[in-house]
């Protein structure tokens, strides 16, 4: 897992079917200070996180499909929780 911040989200009229009805998040891995320190990902969001937030981020396809509860699903990374503060 890895920790992020979402920075945005995204909109598509067409997306794959195991896309459909899933909420798309632009996320930014970051250091447990909550500096960047990665490349922008997309994410598919299954907790309501919202812009600004800080969360767990899990890119493992198998781990992934069954957050999503998809088991044939096209998903790299999901986001796993909502982190509720850094220390």
């Amino acid at each position: 897992m890895k920790l992020a911040k979402v920075v945005g989200n995204v909109v598509s009229t067409i997306k794959t079917p195991s896309h459909q009805n899933k909420k798309l998040m632009v996320v930014i891995p970051v250091d447990a200070q909550g500096k960047e320190c990665g490349d922008a990902m997309i994410a598919i969001d299954h907790f309501h996180a919202g812009a600004g937030d800080y969360v767990l981020i899990l890119e493992e396809g198998g781990s992934a499909r069954d957050i999503i509860g998809d088991p044939s699903g096209a998903f790299d990374a999901v986001i796993a929780g909502i982190v509720d503060r850094l220390h």
